[in-house]
C-alpha cells in the first residue's frame, strides 16, 4: 500500500508536477522578475522572494538568458501564469528574438510555460525522456490517467544519454548536458563554457532537502552519480547555479554528496533493524543535518516536512517498491 507522500507524490508528477497543486497558494500577481548579469551577455532572471508558497527565496525556477545578434537562448520556461511578464523582463535584457530553450526536467515551475514560448516559434530542446513524461505522465494515486499537457510545449528536438548537444551562439559555446536519472529521469546541465558557469537544475538543493521525483524517475543513486559527474566538469572557479537558491562552487557539492549518503546509511540501518516507513520517517535520520540545511524543515506536502519526504523517497528507492 502507497503512503501519504506516495499518493501526494504520484499526483503531483502526473501532472508534471501542475501549477495548480504545485503552486497552490501562490499569488501569481505578485510575482515580478528581476534580471541579474553574470557574464557579458548571460543573465539570470529570477521572481520574487516570499510569493511562492514552495520556493520562498524566489518563484519559480530560475531562468537563463544568453543574449546577442544571434538571438536569445532561454533555459526554462517558468510557470504558465507568469509567461507575458517574464517575457517582458526578457526584452528588457534585448530586443532579439528568442531562437531556442532547453529545459532542465519537466517539473511546472520550469517547463509549464513552454507553449507560450514555442508558440512564439522557441524551439525547444530536452532529454527524450521529459518529452515521454509530458506525453505520457504518471497515473493518478486512483489508477486514472494524468491530466494531459499541451502539446505545443513539447520539447521538438530531444536527445539521450551521451555526448553533450552544442550551440554555438553569440561568441559561446553551450553544452546540454545529460545528468543520469537524479531529480528526474529527464535531467539535464546547461554549461556555458566562455562564462564558465553551469546552471545544474534541481538534482542539487540548498534550500530543503533533495526531492527525488520517483514517479518521474529520480534515483538516489542518480542524485551521487550526478554530483560526481559535475565535480569532474566544474573546475575549481566554476559558477554553478541551481534551480533554485544560491549559487555555489564546487567544493559546496562535497557536504551535499554527504548528507545524501548519512542519510542513506542511516535509513539502511533502521530498515536493517525492521522499522516500517512511518517508524523511519519518525526516527528523524536527518536530525544532524536540520539545524543547517535552510528549509529543511519547511513544509513539503501532505502534512511532511522536507526532511521527511527525503527521508521517505530514500526508504522507498532502498526498498525497490514501485514508482
Amino acid at each position: 500500500m502507497k503512503s501519504a507522500w506516495q499518493l501526494f507524490l504520484v499526483a503531483l508528477a502526473a501532472g508534471a508536477l501542475s501549477v495548480s497543486v504545485w503552486a497552490q497558494g501562490t499569488d501569481f500577481s505578485k510575482i515580478e522578475f528581476t534580471a541579474k548579469k553574470i557574464a557579458s551577455n548571460l543573465y539570470m532572471v529570477s521572481g520574487s522572494p516570499n510569493v511562492d508558497v514552495n520556493h520562498p527565496d524566489a518563484a519559480g525556477g530560475l531562468v537563463g538568458v544568453l543574449a546577442g545578434p544571434d538571438g536569445i537562448f532561454m533555459v526554462d520556461a517558468q510557470y504558465a501564469q507568469v509567461s507575458d511578464k517574464l517575457l517582458a523582463a526578457i526584452k528588457k535584457i534585448s530586443p532579439e528574438p528568442i531562437r531556442f530553450m532547453a529545459n532542465t526536467h519537466i517539473h511546472g515551475d520550469h517547463t509549464a510555460g513552454n507553449p507560450f514560448f514555442a508558440k512564439m516559434g522557441v524551439v525547444i530542446f530536452a532529454r527524450e525522456e521529459l518529452r515521454e513524461q509530458m506525453i505520457h505522465p504518471p497515473r493518478l494515486g486512483n489508477g486514472n490517467p494524468g491530466p494531459a499537457r499541451d502539446p505545443a510545449g513539447y520539447p521538438v528536438v530531444t536527445y539521450g544519454m551521451g555526448a553533450p548537444v552544442k550551440f554555438h551562439m553569440n561568441g559561446e559555446v553551450i553544452d546540454l548536458i545529460p545528468v543520469r536519472a537524479a531529480h528526474t529521469g529527464g535531467d539535464t546541465m546547461i554549461r556555458f563554457e566562455n562564462a564558465n558557469v553551469i546552471m545544474i537544475g534541481d538534482f542539487y538543493r540548498n534550500f530543503g532537502y533533495p526531492f527525488i521525483d520517483r514517479a518521474n524517475g529520480g534515483t538516489l543513486n542518480g542524485m551521487l552519480e550526478g554530483c560526481d559527474q559535475l565535480m569532474k566538469i566544474a573546475g575549481p572557479d566554476t559558477t554553478l547555479i541551481p534551480g533554485h537558491g544560491t549559487w555555489i562552487k564546487r567544493t559546496d557539492l562535497v557536504p551535499y554528496a554527504d548528507m545524501i549518503k548519512s542519510v542513506r546509511d542511516k535509513v539502511k540501518q533502521l530498515m536493517a533493524q525492521g522499522k516500517t516507513e512511518k517508524e523511519v520517517v519518525a526516527a528523524k535520520p536527518t536530525a544532524a543535518w536540520d539545524a543547517k540545511t535552510a528549509g529543511g524543515l519547511g513544509a513539503a506536502g501532505a502534512g511532511m516536512t522536507s526532511a521527511d519526504r527525503f527521508v521517505s523517497e530514500v526508504y522507498q528507492e532502498l526498498k525497490g517498491g514501485a514508482k
